[in-house]
This record gives structure tokens, C-alpha cells and sequence, in this order.
């Protein structure tokens, strides 16, 4: 396999619609694989359809993307993003809404009724922002607000008449629970069951007041325009509402229909509103047509409501397929289940007949993940042409998602071309080709070939590294040698064996060292031995290359922008070695000045100033030496200073924070040597050591001395050997620049 660059892409300006759910992927990286890869105008393939944006990047690149949706909520989304109702259309459609009457009243203003609540400062009554509840509990504790009239505003107990409130809203919760049910199952239906449970996640103040808006938006005689438009705001207010705000902090993104322990109600007329906001900022119109119609060769979206399988035959027939793409689905119960509600909510019983699935199944593990995804990419090998290549993103990645999306891929016929990985908390990259039609024959596992290709990853990079990027070293080999998934065997038994096979080659080797205060075998980071009696250890950490590399560019390309900075740093360090964001702007805080969007090195980090700085620093460490009462001489990178021809101190001087070289260059012993650094690189240093538990066992035993602080020693009249020594251990990584120096 050959290791091919990260591609950077952007953080959306905007969250927009339902992004708690929707794969978080960064803009642009898939138009740019593209314009490499395929030709303009041709045809591509989403065989997932999970991911509206890219799917519309790909089309507003100027390509034609077919995309397979079976996921109504999904469908609407891609299709409202694709052509956007106008602004006007927003707002007229909520207007009428808010116009339209509930007895003698606006029913706006009824709605907006339920979130009243008194300011506890001016006692006057304003709308809450949202409640707060804790699970199980039959009325809200506390309620956040914004009082407009005399700006008292935050976290309040509630008052007596919110839980009143509360409480005469669902005195009659059973009726508007009723019509909810009755909107996604018959009452004969088997599935009214699931339904049933689904909708417990829903209290009772915002299920009247979505039910209540639902059913007022089929009354309302509007142009289709308009009700696209207020079912689009509808569907805010339908994620809104629901008891899995906030989730854990720790995993915002929730997974399952648990709730929290605490959670907010959310004000649902604001939400509405909100809603209006976040339609408009994130359309922009694209040619989007539904399956069989054609799009031109300028580019546009073609939705097929279904399956692969049910597409398979027509495409390979009608379409040329030149490459494909798509973000990996991986189970999310919750957001599912939900889709399954808010599309009956929407549109009716009809709507949820094909996803009925989707309400059914409660637990989605790892192995039935797997399974899916072969099938898919089985139908996606017999309408493929032989080497037709297939671009995925794997949003949200952790090791067994790692495994299941390549043993599916395996299992189906794809080769294996190219993973980029850059952090666990981004996408990763993958490149398959469609292989040969001839079926592979699986080979025996064999630890050896995962030992290699783990401690080859760990020496390559110098420094230890995730169980993430371990992992996926190991089953890059395993996928490259056909030994994921043997014929016949269960993806479930097929992924236990390699999880259980590379865990023993890490727990059960020497040659591998676990850095974590726990004992799970996913914590933590992992490195290698490597001590002399194994393979020498890289020139210099990973960290210390992509310091380097960023420096130079810096040099070469003054006032440069952060992208210009990843598209030079990420060839260089391709495949599993892609620095993290956090490295990056570790060494850019290091050594650059900002100037709007532009970066260059600061003044005294140019070159020239650096090695001027430097000649400044031997002279001053020989007067301090002499000062001190010790003879001074230069021994080859070292200055030294001795007494009775013994060495006391040695004296390493850096520009940079390469504190791995200067230790391995530096002959005497952790107690004699000292390394003389800028104070800002200080940062940078501790930096490294946070994320390199060996570097920072070994700076245990080395002091460091700041440029800054040897120039104050010389400005000091009583210097002693003793002061001396506590000065050095005064001014530590940690501290501050501002640190005052004490004597």
C-alpha cells in the first residue's frame, strides 16, 4: 500500500440543521480528491448517502452525483440544502403559522405561552431560553433566561407557576401522545410498540406544541414552496425537542436514546426561529433531480429513494460510474429511530414505511455494522468496472469502526490503496480500488506480519502513538495480505480474531511499551522498544520533523495562511504520520506572528536573528561561568564548564525545541547537562513532553535554562553557585514568560 497525504479541508462556517447527527466533515477535501482522480462532468456514486454536504461539494465541483437515500429525514435535508426555499418563503411561512388561530387567540402567541416565566429580578413576564430537568422527575428544577427589560439573566430556580405549568400540560399529554403515535403506526400495527417507546423521549410541553404546529401546518391552505419551508423549521424544533439535550459533554454526539441524567427543555418557538437562520446560511442551489430523471453535464445531485441492491443493475446498464465516494454510516440508534418519528410527524404513515427498520432494531453493534457494509459493497463490486476507485471518509473514527468498514471492504473484492489518519477525532481517509472479479483466497493470520508492520509504524515515527494508529498499522497489514475475513467466516468471529490477535501482539511483546495510567488496552499511547538491541530509533521524534518542516516553510514562504502551510507539511508526512492540527499550531505558537489571516516567523525566530542570538549566549554563559568561579571551554556542541579538571555543567544551546537531539548529542550525564532554550519555546517543549510519555520521562532528569534568565543572571551584582542553582529550578516549562525572576 502506499501512503498518500491527509487532504486538509475547512470547518463549515456553520453548523447547520440537525449537525449533532449529520458526519462531521470538513469541507473541501473531497473536491479536491476529485479534481485528481475523475474528470469533470463525469459520473459519481454515494452508495450511503449520509452525508448531504458531500454530496452537494462533489455536485457544485461541477461533477454528477448519483446518491442512494433511504433515509427519508436524510432526503429532505440533501434536498432543501440542494434548492433552499427563498428567505421570504421562511418567513412568510412562519408567519403564517404564527397568524393562524387556536381559539380566539394567535396561535404564536399561544405557543409562546407555554414558555412564560417571571423574571425574578423585575417580576415581569419574559419567554425562557429553556428548563432544565433531571431525569425521572415530573416537573423542571431550574430555568435559564435573557429578561430584554432588565437584563437579569442566567441560571434561576423555578417558580410555582412553572411547575404548574409543567404540571396542566401533561394533565393531558395522553391525547397529544395519541395523534403522535397515530401519525407513524396504525393502532393495530406491530410496530406501534416501537413508536410508542420512541416517543418517550419526548415530554409532554414539547410534544403538544409540535403536535399542535403539525397539525395547524396541514390546515394551512400553503404553496408548496411554503410548506417545504415550515416543514424545514418544523424539523429544528422536532430535534429540539427531544430529552437528549445536552448530552454528555465528553460524547456531544449522541449514539443512543438514552437520557441524561440532566437535560434542558428547550423553548421551541425560538427554536423555530433559530431554525429560519439556519436554513438560509447554509443553502445554496444545485441541480437535484430524482431517480430516473437525467442532470446536466455541468454537474447536479440525482436522489434514488431506496437500496444499492435495488439500484445495482439499472447503473451498471445506464450510467459509467468513474469513481466513488461517500462518508462510512456507522450505527446511530438514536438518530435513526428519530428520523423514523419526525418523517411520520411530517409526512405521514407512508413516509415511514420504508425505514420501518429504523424503529424496530434497538441495538446496532459492530459486527452487524460490518455486515451491512459488505452488502453494500458487494452490489457496489458487480456494478463497478475492474480498478474503478472509491474515496471514503470515516467520520468519528475508533477501532473496531476501523475494523468492520476495511474487513467489509476486503471480504467484497476492494483493495486496499491508500489510509490517511490524522487524529481520532477527524475523518479518516481511505482510497479502495475495485479488484479483480477472481475470488482472493483468505490467508491465515500471521502475528508476525502485524508485529512488523506495528513496530515498523512506531520507529518510522519516533514517538509513541494511539492505540488508533496502531490498530490501524496492524489491519492495513492484515488487508494488504487477504487475512481479515476467512470464506464462511462470521464478521463477528472474523473481527474478534483480529482485534484479539493485534492486542497480543501488543500486550504479549516486549518490544512494545504502554504508557497509560489504566490497563485497558485502548488507553493511553503505545511505542516501541527501541533500545539498541532492536531497530534504531528515527533521526528525530515525528514532533521534532514536523517542527522542522514548518520552519523552513515559514522561511521560504513568509506571510503565508494556515492551509498553504497543511498542503506543504502533509505530503511530507503522509499516511498514519499526518500531524495533528495541535502539533501544528504547538510549533506555529512557538515561532510565528499572526498578522490577520497571514502567519510568518517572528522577528527574532528568522534565522539570521536566531544564530545572532545564539553567538550572544556562549559569550554570556562563559561569564557566568567564570563568575561562578569555574573554567569554561567549548567541547565540540557543548560549552562546559569545570573545576579540578572535572566537568560540572554542560551546556547545550538551542534555537528550536529539538530537546531529542540535543540529548542524544550530548555525551554527559542528565545531572551535568543543561539545555539552554529561547523562553518561547518553553511552550513548545512541554507541548511535546505532554504528548510523548518517553521524552517526558527522560526531561525529567534534564534542566533547562531560558535565554531570558542567563541574560538576567548578568545583570544580578551577588551571583553565587547556589543562586544559580535555584534560579534553573525556579523557572521550570510551566512557568509563565512573566515570570519574575527572585534572588
Amino acid at each position: 500500500m502506499q501512503a498518500q497525504p491527509y487532504i486538509p479541508g475547512t470547518k463549515p462556517a456553520d453548523a447547520g440543521p440537525l449537525s449533532r447527527f449529520i458526519p462531521p466533515l470538513e469541507e473541501g477535501c473531497v473536491a479536491r480528491w476529485l479534481s485528481l482522480h475523475a474528470p469533470m462532468g463525469s459520473w459519481l456514486l454515494d452508495p450511503f448517502g449520509f452525508a448531504p454536504r458531500l454530496v452537494l461539494e462533489a455536485a457544485r465541483s461541477g461533477y454528477r452525483v448519483l446518491v442512494t437515500v433511504n433515509n427519508p429525514i436524510t432526503r429532505f435535508l440533501l434536498e432543501i440544502a440542494a434548492n433552499p426555499p427563498t428567505e421570504a418563503d421562511f418567513k412568510a411561512a412562519l408567519a403564517e403559522l404564527e397568524t393562524a388561530k387556536k381559539g380566539e387567540e394567535r396561535l404564536g402567541a399561544h405557543l409562546q405561552s407555554l414558555y412564560q416565566t417571571k423574571c425574578q429580578k423585575c417580576e415581569r413576564e419574559i419567554q425562557v431560553d429553556y428548563f432544565l430537568w433531571r431525569k425521572d422527575e415530573d416537573a423542571p428544577y431550574a430555568r435559564v433566561y435573557a429578561c430584554p427589560l432588565c437584563n437579569d439573566s442566567g441560571e434561576r430556580l423555578v417558580t410555582e407557576q412553572d411547575i404548574a405549568r409543567a404540571k396542566q400540560i401533561a394533565a393531558t399529554d395522553g391525547l397529544h401522545r395519541s395523534r403522535a403515535f397515530e401519525r407513524v403506526a396504525k393502532l393495530d400495527d406491530d410496530d406501534r410498540f416501537y413508536a410508542e417507546e420512541a416517543i418517550q423521549h419526548y415530554l409532554p410541553r414539547p410534544l403538544y406544541f409540535l403536535t399542535t404546529v403539525i397539525n395547524r401546518m396541514d390546515g394551512l391552505n400553503l404553496a408548496p414552496e411554503r410548506k417545504r419551508a415550515l416543514s424545514a423549521l418544523i424539523l429544528v424544533a422536532c430535534d429540539a425537542g427531544n430529552t437528549l439535550w445536552d448530552h454528555p459533554s465528553t460524547r456531544p454526539r449522541p449514539k443512543q436514546l438514552n437520557i441524561p441524567n440532566q437535560f434542558r427543555e428547550h423553548n421551541l418557538w425560538t427554536q423555530l426561529e433559530r431554525g429560519l437562520s439556519l436554513w438560509t446560511e447554509t443553502g445554496s442551489p444545485v441541480e437535484i433531480e430524482a431517480w430516473p430523471q437525467r442532470i446536466p453535464e455541468s454537474g447536479g445531485v440525482c436522489v434514488y429513494e431506496g437500496r444499492l441492491k435495488e439500484l445495482a443493475h439499472e447503473v451498471k446498464k445506464e450510467i459509467p460510474i468513474a469513481a466513488v465516494i461517500g462518508s462510512l454510516p456507522r450505527p446511530n440508534q438514536a438518530f435513526w429511530t428519530l428520523s423514523a418519528l419526525w418523517a411520520g410527524w411530517l409526512w405521514g404513515r407512508e413516509a415511514v414505511e420504508p425505514y420501518k427498520v429504523a424503529l424496530r432494531r434497538r441495538r446496532y453493534d459492530w459486527a452487524w455494522n460490518a455486515t451491512a457494509l459488505h452488502a453494500a459493497f458487494a452490489h457496489l463490486f458487480e456494478l463497478l468496472p475492474l480498478g474503478t476507485p472509491f474515496f471514503g471518509l470515516m467520520p468519528e473514527p475508533e477501532p473496531q469502526f476501523l475494523t468492520s468498514a476495511l474487513t467489509a471492504a476486503s471480504a467484497a473484492g476492494f483493495d486496499l490503496k491508500s489510509l490517511a489518519l490524522r487524529t481520532e477525532h477527524d475523518p479518516i481517509q481511505i482510497l479502495w480500488n475495485r479488484g479483480e472479479h477472481l475470488k482472493r483466497e483468505a490467508n491465515e493470520q500471521d502475528i508476525s506480519v502485524v508485529r512488523e508492520a506495528i513496530h515498523a509504524h512506531l520507529t518510522e515515527r519516533g514517538e509513541p502513538a494511539s492505540y488508533l494508529h496502531v490498530l490501524a498499522a496492524g489491519t492495513i497489514a492484515l488487508a494488504e495480505a487477504h487475512a481479515l475475513k476467512k470464506k464462511n467466516q462470521e464478521f463477528d468471529e472474523a473481527m474478534r480474531a483480529t482485534n484479539a490477535l493485534i492486542q497480543s501482539t501488543l500486550s504479549e511483546n516486549e518490544l512494545f511499551i504502554h504508557y497509560s495510567s489504566s490497563e485497558g488496552i485502548e488507553t493511553g499511547v503505545w511505542g516501541a522498544d527501541l533500545s539498541p538491541r532492536s531497530e534504531p530509533r528515527s533521526a528525530e521524534s515525528l514532533s521534532d520533523r514536523v517542527e522542522v518542516a514548518i520552519v523552513t516553510f515559514l522561511q521560504k514562504n513568509p506571510n503565508s495562511i494556515y492551509l498553504e502551510i497543511e498542503d506543504d507539511l502533509y505530503p511530507q508526512f503522509p499516511g498514519l504520520l499526518t500531524p495533528s492540527k495541535a502539533m501544528i499550531y504547538a510549533v506555529l505558537d512557538s515561532y510565528a506572528a499572526r498578522e490577520g489571516a497571514s502567519l510568518k516567523l517572528r522577528a527574532e525566530d528568522v534565522a539570521s536573528a536566531r544564530r545572532s542570538e545564539r553567538e550572544t549566549i556562549i559569550p554570556m554563559l562563559e561569564l557566568v561561568g567564570k563568575r561562578l568561579g569555574y573554567a569554561t571551554s567549548l567541547v565540540e556542541k557543548n560549552h562546559v564548564w569545570e573545576e579540578n579538571n572535572s566537568i560540572q555543567f554542560a551546556f547545550y544551546v538551542l534555537a528550536s525545541a529539538l530537546v531529542g537531539r540535543a540529548i542524544a548529542e550530548t555525551p554527559y550525564s542528565p545531572e551535568q547537562t543543561i539545555l539552554v532554550i529561547p523562553g518561547g519555546r518553553a511552550s513548545l517543549i512541554a507541548y511535546k513532553a505532554s504528548r510523548d510519555p518517553a521524552l517526558a520521562e527522560r526531561l525529567k532528569n534534564y534542566r533547562l535554562l531560558k535565554y531570558r534568565l542567563l541574560r538576567a543572571m548578568l545583570e544580578v551584582p551577588v551571583l553565587t553557585r547556589e543562586t544559580f542553582e535555584e534560579q534553573i529550578a525556579s523557572d521550570p516549562l510551566e512557568k509563565s514568560k512573566s515570570q519574575m525572576m527572585m534572588f
